[in-house]
């Protein structure tokens, strides 16, 4: 539905290294919720304004649903208004000054759209988003949830092929962002659109997305699903930026088909995790939530490590230690069914198959 190739943006070009964006393609499928994922200044929202049709690239090519919209190599660029695409805004752009309807209505006047088709297209996009009761009420007397769910009413009514939205949930408080989140998701899966995402918010982009790309200085370091980006990150910067991560060096003593034995500082460890043809400089990334208290005949075997808790931070379903391995650190995240004290001695199980290697600077 979507094809990103080669896309380079520049807006300081007094400096040969100032990219926006550098060299960015991606292909999106139909009906697949596709996140650009990053840090400020990474080049996410360049890339969904260039899709958009609000920024004009210096070089490569967009395509939907294969009608190309902007080439340098063909000198095309297709104007916003006649690309098909709809787009949420992280401000929610309402217009004041019109009713719930109104605003609906508004992108189906621009196109054209009236009489009994428009009235079947803004009821029905009111009643997906669950706003059929406040159609009448003028925007400005909605809570933060309801304006944002207008945003998303307005650009469900045009129907259109590719649904760009730009961090649609940051302005909300934490608990109406997750409840909203959900919503999102549940939304796009009924109406089958294909949906870009931006946001800065891993648990939004692991919960919502089929498939994340991860940016860094304009350009994507890793591409692909929230399961594997979490459990089987290939770089420090992906395994840092996606969940919380303990990286530590590490060194390959032996390399076995499927098994590393690995030094770190920790001492001798095993890794089944590690990506096809390492080289250069590893570390090795473990989740706290993966790491396992062990007691009695349970606490001998392979990556077995003995320490002592340093710090217990409780908030009520998860407790998080600080543990003490001679002199590394980690953390651990364990339930609140059976507590550690600080001061206890403990021994930690780090399965292999939860030990991953990936490349890159532990310290970086």
């Amino acid at each position: 539905m979507l094809t990103v190739s080669g896309l380079v943006k520049r807006y300081d070009t007094r400096r040969a290294d100032a990219f926006a964006v550098r060299a960015v393609s991606f292909d999106v499928a139909q009906g697949e919720f596709f996140t650009l994922l990053g840090p400020s200044g990474c080049g996410k929202t360049t890339t969904l304004r260039s899709v958009a049709g609000l920024e004009t690239p210096d070089s490569g090519e967009i395509a939907i649903d294969g009608v190309s919209v902007f080439s340098s190599a063909k000198g095309t660029v297709v104007p916003v208004a006649k690309r098909d695409i709809a787009m949420v805004f992280q401000s929610y752009a309402i217009w004041p000054h019109m009713t719930v309807r109104e605003n609906v209505a508004f992108p189906l006047e621009a196109m054209g759209v009236n009489g009994a088709e428009a009235k079947r297209r803004i009821e029905s996009a009111l009643s997906i988003v669950g706003l059929t009761a406040f159609a009448d009420r003028p925007a400005p007397m909605l809570s933060g949830g309801q304006q944002q769910r207008v945003a998303l009413a307005r650009a469900i009514v045009k129907q259109a092929k590719v649904l760009l939205l730009d961090e649609p949930l940051s302005n909300l408080d934490a608990k109406l962002r997750e409840q909203m989140r959900v919503e999102l998701r549940d939304l796009q899966r009924r109406i089958g659109t294909t949906a870009i995402y931006v946001t800065h918010d891993q648990d939004e982009a692991l919960s919502l997305s089929d498939r994340i790309a991860v940016m860094k200085d304009g350009a994507i370091v890793e591409l692909d699903t929230p399961q594997a980006l979490y459990l089987r990150p290939r770089t420090t910067f992906t395994a840092r930026f996606v969940g919380q991560a303990d990286l530590l060096p590490c060194t390959v003593v032996e390399r076995g088909a499927d098994r590393l034995a690995l030094d770190t500082p920790l001492g001798p460890l095993h890794s089944t995790v590690f990506p096809p043809g390492l080289d250069g400089t590893l570390a090795l990334l473990v989740r706290p939530e993966h790491i396992e208290f062990r007691d009695g005949e349970a606490a001998f075997g392979r990556n077995m490590l003995g320490g002592v808790v340093q710090r217990v931070l409780f908030s009520g379903r998860l407790v998080e230690y600080v543990v003490q391995v001679g002199a590394a650190a980690l953390r651990v995240q364990a339930t609140s069914r059976s507590l550690k004290a600080e001061g206890d001695r403990v021994t930690l199980h780090l399965p292999p198959e939860r030990c991953v290697v990936v490349a890159g600077d532990a310290d970086s």
